[in-house]
C-alpha cells in the first residue's frame, strides 16, 4: 500500500524544544484567508484560539516586522508574507529538479505542465512550465486548490489508500465550484477507486468550465509518492479519450525519467 503522499509522519517533539510563541505567531498569519482578508484582534484571537490581548500582541509584532498592516483597528497581510513561500520554492530540492522535465512535457504535449504536492486538503503547485493562456488563478505557481477538483488532487487522494481516504471523507465537506463538480461522497469513492486501479487521473470541468487535467504520480527511487505531474488544457473539441491518448504516455515516461533524481 502506498504511503500517504506528502504528509510524512512528524517526529515527536520534546517539550523543551517547543516554542509556543512561534506556533501561535504562524497560526495568526494563517488565520487570514479569502473569506477573512481583514480582521480585528478579537476576530483573529477567536480564529486562532487565543485571547484578544495575545492576538493583538502577535499582530503588532508582525506589523513591526512588515508582515501585517493595520489602520488601527483592522489588520491584514502584506506582500512580505510571500517571502515565506518564495523561500520554499527557492530552497526546496523538488521544484528545482523537475523544471527541465516540465519543459519536456510542454514540448511533447503543447500544454501547460505542473508539479504539485498535497498539503492538508489542498493541492499546492510548486513548479510549472508553459503558456499562461486561459489560466485560472488556481493554477498560479504556489497557489492552493481544493484537492478533489483537480486531476493531481484526485490522484494523490486515491493513493492514500482506503483507510486514509475514508478518514479524509469523514472530515471533509465537498464544495461546489461548477455544475460538474462531484459533491457526492459515494460517487467520489467510486472515482477514486478507479483512479487508484489505473494509476492516473482525469478531471474535467470540476474547478473551471471547459478545462481538463490529467495527472500521474511522481515517485522517488524507493517507490514512495512525492507529488503529481500533470497537464491542464482547454477542452475544445478533443474527446477525453483522445486527450488521454495524446498526453498520458508523455507524462508517464517523464515521471519515470525523474524517479532516480527525486
Amino acid at each position: 500500500m502506498d504511503h500517504l503522499p506528502n504528509t510524512p509522519a512528524r517526529p515527536a517533539l520534546d517539550k523543551r524544544d517547543w516554542i509556543a510563541g512561534l506556533e501561535k505567531g504562524l497560526s495568526v498569519i494563517e488565520c487570514f484567508d479569502d473569506a477573512n482578508p481583514r480582521l480585528t484582534a478579537s476576530q483573529a484571537g477567536l480564529r486562532c484560539g487565543i485571547t484578544r490581548t495575545a492576538a493583538r500582541r502577535y499582530l503588532l509584532t508582525l506589523e513591526h516586522m512588515g508582515y501585517v498592516a493595520s489602520d488601527g483597528k483592522l489588520f491584514w497581510l502584506t506582500p512580505r508574507v510571500l517571502r515565506l513561500g518564495q523561500s520554499y520554492l527557492e530552497s526546496a530540492r523538488l521544484p528545482r529538479i523537475v523544471q527541465p522535465f516540465l519543459q519536456r512535457v510542454t514540448a511533447g504535449t503543447q500544454e501547460s505542465a505542473y508539479v504539485s504536492v498535497m498539503d492538508g486538503d489542498d493541492i499546492v503547485y510548486i513548479a510549472r512550465n508553459g503558456s499562461t493562456r486561459a489560466m485560472n488563478t488556481g493554477y498560479v505557481l504556489g497557489a492552493r486548490v481544493p484537492a478533489q477538483v483537480t486531476a493531481a488532487g484526485l490522484l494523490l487522494l486515491a493513493l492514500r489508500g482506503t483507510e486514509g481516504l475514508e478518514a479524509w471523507l469523514q472530515t471533509h465537506t465537498l464544495s461546489t465550484y461548477t455544475s460538474h463538480t462531484i459533491v457526492s461522497k459515494d460517487r467520489l469513492r467510486l472515482d477514486l477507486a478507479r483512479v487508484r486501479a489505473q494509476g492516473w487521473a482525469l478531471s474535467e470541468q470540476q474547478l473551471e468550465l471547459n478545462h481538463r487535467g490529467i495527472a500521474v504520480p511522481l515517485r522517488d527511487r524507493h517507490g514512495q509518492v512525492t507529488g503529481a505531474l500533470s497537464v491542464t488544457m482547454p477542452m475544445g473539441h478533443e474527446s477525453s479519450e483522445d486527450a488521454v491518448q495524446r498526453v498520458l504516455n508523455v507524462l508517464s515516461e517523464t515521471a519515470q525519467a525523474m524517479r532516480n533524481l527525486i
